[in-house]
């Protein structure tokens, strides 16, 4: 049985008939920017995270920089991400004019702490980066203690939820990611920023919009991003199902449990408070690249996503290259994702186990 890394058209099969309805209805009304999907999308999505406000962009790194500017993030601010991470997550700091500072992880969370955070403030910290990697929930509460505004990168952690709130309510803002492969998914580019601060949410709409909220005088140097229609409705027909699929999600990781995978691997470690939809359902071996050869020839889906951190990338080493972050070096030499859908099977677990023992043997 082959097992595929991702799964995503299996969800859909039953909504394909109210996605095409959707797309329909965008084009009889010949409106595809910022119209009433997009605006009924941005209450709906509010109304599932729990604040009052979100914002519709064109993708999730847009929806970083974009949150950081209506922070007030700019020249000469630093801004603390950790290296364990999507470039993303750091690439959008430098349009800001900022700087990243890179911090370590929890190498079994794989998210930052309150520890890792503390170690990278300096006197120029405008704002710290919480990424909820894979769909865990960062311990957001530590981290805001530390007197520093806190952005939520939750692009992986659509439909995870904690004992605190639902990512994106639990800092000064938050950003999603809709990339295809996501947790809730559009059917190419689209993200959004969520917040409970009604002057970020109003700066953030008219940074979307070239700096202008009335297209007529432009305020700031602004973006050209904008969530649209077509995307909208189809993301507005799948949120409804996003729970569901979210706990599907928590089930597959129960199946892996209940399969023994803790036994040759170590399993990922939701963050204390959090529920998380894994988005990525990610483990880690000494002997990472045995297992992954061991899984291809079972015909098992499997990749390792970040083998090399953000601050060693060629484009920042200039802030990060002398940096030593043993957490982050240990989750990228032994980190593995394996298969994760909504619909994995207790078989389908058990074919991935099988194929992880037989790289011990």
């Amino acid at each position: 049985m082959t097992v595929p890394l991702f799964d995503t058209s299996a969800p859909l099969a039953p909504l394909r008939t109210q996605l095409r309805e959707a797309i329909e209805r965008v084009l009889e009304r010949e409106r595809y920017i910022l119209g009433e999907e997009v605006s009924a999308f941005e209450r709906e999505f509010a109304q599932y995270c729990g604040a009052p406000h979100a914002v519709g962009v064109a993708n999730g790194t847009d929806a970083i920089t974009i949150a950081l500017r209506a922070m007030g993030v700019g020249a000469g601010d630093e801004v603390v991400v950790p290296s364990f991470t999507f470039y993303a997550s750091a690439e959008a700091i430098p349009p800001t004019g900022a700087t990243p500072v890179f911090c370590d992880i929890d190498p079994h969370t794989y998210c930052v702490t309150a520890e890792t955070v503390r170690a990278a403030l300096t006197p120029r910290t405008k704002a710290v980066i919480a990424v909820h990697l894979f769909g865990n929930v960062a311990p957001l509460a530590g981290i805001a203690a530390l007197g520093v505004p806190v952005l939520e990168d939750a692009a992986q952690a659509a439909g995870s939820d904690s004992t605190a709130g639902r990512p994106g309510t639990l800092g000064v803002a938050g950003t999603f990611s809709f990339y295809p492969s996501k947790n809730l998914a559009c059917f190419g580019d689209g993200g959004a920023i969520v917040t409970s601060d009604a002057g970020i949410a109003e700066r953030a709409r008219t940074l979307r919009f070239h700096g202008s909220h009335d297209k007529v005088s432009y305020e700031q140097v602004g973006y050209n991003s904008r969530l649209d229609e077509l995307q909208a409705a189809i993301l507005r027909v799948q949120l409804p199902h996003l729970d569901a699929w979210a706990q599907g999600r928590g089930t597959a990781a129960m199946h892996y449990e209940q399969a023994g995978l803790g036994e040759l691997v170590q399993l990922p470690r939701a963050a204390p408070g959090a529920s998380p939809a894994w988005h990525l359902y990610v483990v880690a071996d000494e002997r990472s690249e045995r297992l992954a050869a061991a899984l291809e020839r079972a015909g098992v889906g499997c990749k390792a996503y970040y083998r090399t951190p953000v601050h060693r990338q060629p484009a920042m080493r200039q802030w990060g290259a002398d940096l030593e972050l043993p957490g982050t070096e240990q989750a990228a030499a032994c980190h593995l994702a394996i298969p994760m859908s909504p619909l994995l099977t207790r078989t389908q677990a058990d074919e991935v186990v099988a194929a992880a023992r037989a790289a011990g043997n």
